[in-house]
């Protein structure tokens, strides 16, 4: 096995696999290539710096957050024009049972009882402290309770970042973070929905097969059940990912496409993802493509096994999560009580990425479900 003017020539998979991860890190570090830093308007130096530290573990995000907060909420989407005035919000830090720090966020009407709960799971590499503000506080706005939080490794929570191990232990710690939400005196009688975007639409759903009867119901939004063909790399060389994986796990050594290219059909709203500044933007971790990849092709064989309401929405472009998934999804659950909305043209990141009045749509077709449901489970 060996490397010649640029190529790799194959001898076993494992030889090959090996001689590839090496290729790489050569590469990247002969071009000094890294997750692409970008300069924001009006940042100071220090800022700047605090901002290009290296984010692998939770301390320096809690610092880039802590210092960008105002900065980010001030950004000019139609997310963060939604007021906070009458909302109680809340930000916490909490030990889970395998001793990992998580953060957590709630945002509740401030004078009458939240009509539901709506706890969120969140997409790849992503947080609950940046584009989902917006998104919460307009549904707490119109009377719901949303909880969110970071997945271990995510955002401001403890781990290195954007590693996933092992997804049924990730899933495992999202259920015991809601269950406690749940189970508080003051909520535990009222109607509770997941509301899953993207990766997140795959854990809520992992939620659901892992406990059939506990969710009112699920909102997912282009839901990861499938990642598109076109953002996985060649199958030779997946399959020697995979391998080297097992000897490897948190190298950044997966080939992928711009997300917020692919994601985003606004060209306004797609500039301003570089404001999420804790969001992960490097390569995929190879365990971490592995447990998605694995993740989805499970999610994919048990489709029929999903039996609770849901509203399910995905834009008809989308090149990150496949929608013809969305569609099996909704045609083999056993659920009576399901609806698929999908929208034309439109890409990934429905309630981020698309023109204002496409986002002001599937807020408007979220909420009615909602309300339906809400009130459906309170005359029961």
């Amino acid at each position: 096995m060996a490397l010649k003017s640029g190529k790799l020539h194959r001898s076993h998979p494992l030889e090959f696999g090996r001689a590839w991860v090496c290729f790489q890190k050569k590469k990247k570090k002969r071009t000094g290539v890294m997750a692409p830093t970008v300069r924001l308007q009006g940042v100071s130096d220090e800022l700047q710096k605090v901002l290009d530290a290296n984010m692998d573990e939770a301390p320096a995000r809690r610092r880039a957050r802590e210092a960008f907060q105002d900065i980010q909420l001030g950004i000019d989407h139609i997310l963060f024009k939604t007021p906070c005035d009458g909302l109680k919000m809340k930000e916490s830090y909490e030990v889970n049972s395998r001793g990992l720090e998580i953060f957590s966020k709630s945002w509740l009407p401030e004078v009458s009882r939240p009509k539901a709960l709506v706890c969120y799971c969140h997409g790849y590499g992503d947080t609950c402290t940046f584009f989902f503000e917006g998104i919460a506080r307009k549904l707490a706005s119109t009377g719901y309770g949303v909880f969110a939080m970071d997945y271990p490794g995510f955002g401001l929570s403890e781990g290195l970042h954007c590693y996933i191990p092992s997804f049924d232990k990730l899933v495992d710690d999202v259920i015991e973070h809601y269950t406690k939400v749940k189970e508080d005196p003051e909520f535990h009688s009222l109607p509770t929905f997941l509301f899953g975007q993207s990766l997140g639409g795959a854990v809520a759903l992992k939620m659901h097969l892992k406990q059939p009867n506990v969710w009112d119901g699920a909102i997912l939004v282009a839901p990861m059940c499938k990642i598109a063909d076109d953002m996985i790399p060649p199958k030779l060389l997946t399959q020697i990912l995979i391998g080297v994986a097992n000897v490897l796990p948190k190298q950044k050594l997966v080939p992928n496409k711009d997300l917020a290219a692919a994601a985003f059909r606004d060209l306004k709203n797609r500039e301003l993802t570089a404001y999420n500044v804790i969001a992960y933007k490097d390569k995929p971790r190879l365990r971490t493509a592995v447990e998605m990849l694995r993740t989805t092709q499970e999610i994919e064989r048990r489709l029929n096994e999903i039996s609770l309401p849901l509203l399910i929405l995905h834009g008809e472009a989308d090149i990150v999560t496949d929608p013809s998934v969305s569609k099996a999804l909704y045609e083999k659950a056993r659920s009576s009580d399901k609806k698929l909305k999908l929208y034309k043209d439109a890409y990934h990141s429905l309630l981020e990425g698309e023109p204002d009045e496409n986002i002001i749509q599937v807020f408007s077709d979220i909420i009615s479900w909602l309300d339906e449901h809400s009130l459906k489970d309170t005359s029961c």
